[in-house]
């Protein structure tokens, strides 16, 4: 066995023994699983939110876009930033609305606030849907580690099969506080390594960055730019405006902003997290190190950057932290992902159809259906070839398509009511699927010029808010015709 492959799985080792460790002298009910008993101070909120910000995506993703698209992949550094800006304001009022009322979830927000059961469905639904792919891609990410940190000793399909039984058993033992401890390894391990990758690769080979800048352009005019064509300044806007919008509406995201002790934290995680984000610069630098020192990789061979130039620069002990810390960047990610999908399913679509089941039978069905979940995930994965940053954004385009009724309920009088609500969101993820199931592009209408490249999550969202304005025009006419008649 190979010294990496021994380090790799002591990775593996101490993610599982501090989620394990995370759950002694706690009674493990539905609200210490799921939002850690709402006691989690900023700190923990800080690394439990980093935690699932800062996946497999900033690991592989991240440097992958860099290799293989260049200039586009700042749309990664400027979308987090305006999603943590806004969180300054959105964020607290929502903690003291599920505080107030107990909530556990995401949908239990949305039904409470517009008073309809049906709408937490429609919320649970389409945040199930959002999740898979997001889930496949801790899992995908997790493969591509450890297949190569392992120089191959361990296949990507054993490591995905590996990952899900070591993400089932420490989510169903400890929960949320499973993520948190594991977070505070996680964010210092992938902080160290990343900031010391994005500066030494750059020196060994090209003597700075401004020799890699150089070197690039020279070789590859016009790489590190935004094209013309494709990713283009309007993809670009586009693309920042409909992940920024989506930021906190992933039902994991959401779900942790219920663990705080005081809403005070989201306003101090709001300062630091911006300047956090500065470490994507570094994941960049590395990706685009890659681009003259290992070419040729295309499609989701991409996300392999990373690796096949650390694997050329660095003696196998080195390779083994590297993938350690990788596999902690699928763990942490994953095990909140998995808790917010199952509770979705048992708290939000099962619960609401038997009611007499309590916390207790809720708790006991999450636990239930987190192996469900994995091996449903897991089948996506072994069967699946896109790209992380792909997966991801198909994960934004339905989850964004929840803001516009989430923001006009934080108003003190909301202009819709559960029918505006459900219409709009049903139009926009209609809009999604059916452009995904069929293939079709913006590119594919050349009349449309610049506007060609617009992200068609962003078309998505715009179908969703004339819909949700129709049909809320529409309800008032009929409200004010009835209390005329009844006059």
């Amino acid at each position: 066995m190979s010294i990496a492959l021994i380090i790799v799985a002591a990775g593996f080792v101490l993610a599982i023994g501090l989620g394990l460790y995370a759950r002694l002298g706690r009674e493990m009910g539905l609200e210490q699983w799921t939002v850690g008993g709402r006691g989690f101070g900023t700190a923990l909120v800080f690394l439990l939110m980093a935690g699932e910000i800062y996946t497999t995506f900033t690991f592989l993703g991240g440097s992958g876009i860099a290799y293989g698209k260049g200039g586009p992949a700042y749309y990664i550094l400027c979308y987090l930033t305006l999603a943590y800006i806004t969180s300054y304001w959105m964020l607290p009022p929502v903690w003291r609305y599920a505080k107030q009322h107990g909530l556990y979830t995401q949908p239990d927000f949305f039904a409470r606030k517009y008073g309809s059961r049906a709408l937490g469905i429609l919320v649970a639904l389409v945040g199930i849907v959002a999740l898979v792919p997001y889930l496949v891609l801790q899992f995908k990410g997790l493969g591509i580690i450890v297949s190569t940190a392992s120089y191959g000793a361990l296949s990507s399909t054993s490591a995905v099969w590996i990952g899900a039984a070591a993400l089932t058993a420490y989510v169903v033992v400890s929960g949320v506080h499973g993520s948190a401890w594991t977070a505070v390894i996680k964010d210092t391990s992938i902080l160290a390594l990343v900031i010391f990758l994005g500066i030494y690769l750059p020196i060994h080979y090209y003597g700075g960055y401004e020799g890699l800048f150089g070197a690039i352009e020279a070789a590859k005019p016009g790489f590190l730019a935004l094209p013309a064509k494709g990713q283009s300044p309007t993809w670009f806007s586009s693309t920042v405006l409909l992940t920024a919008l989506g930021g906190y509406m992933w039902p994991h995201t959401f779900a942790s902003l219920y663990t705080a002790r005081e809403p005070a934290a989201f306003r101090r995680n709001a300062v630091i997290l911006p300047i956090y984000q500065l470490i994507n610069l570094f994941v960049f630098m590395i990706g685009f190190t890659a681009v003259l020192q290992v070419p040729g990789l295309t499609g989701p061979d991409v996300d392999l950057s990373l690796f096949k130039l650390s694997l050329q620069s660095f003696p196998p002990w080195f390779i083994g932290v590297i993938g350690a810390t990788g596999v902690l960047t699928a763990l942490v990610p994953g095990s909140m992902i998995l808790i917010a999908g199952v509770t979705l399913i048992a708290n939000n679509l099962v619960r609401p159809l038997r009611p007499t089941m309590d916390d207790a039978a809720t708790a006991r069905l999450c636990k239930i259906l987190v192996p469900v979940l994995a091996l449903i995930c897991v089948g996506f994965t072994l069967s699946g070839g896109d790209t992380i940053v792909q997966l991801l954004l198909m994960g934004y385009n339905f989850v964004t398509q929840l803001f516009p009724c989430f923001i006009t309920s934080l108003m003190r009088r909301n202009p819709l009511d559960r029918r505006a609500a459900m219409a709009g969101i049903i139009a926009g993820v209609a809009t999604v699927a059916v452009t995904v199931l069929s293939g079709f592009s913006l590119a594919s209408l050349p009349f449309l010029g610049p506007l060609q490249d617009v992200n068609v999550g962003i078309v998505a969202l715009g179908v969703n808010l004339l819909v949700t304005a129709a049909v809320a025009q529409a309800t008032r006419a009929s409200s004010t015709a009835q209390a005329r008649a009844a006059e």
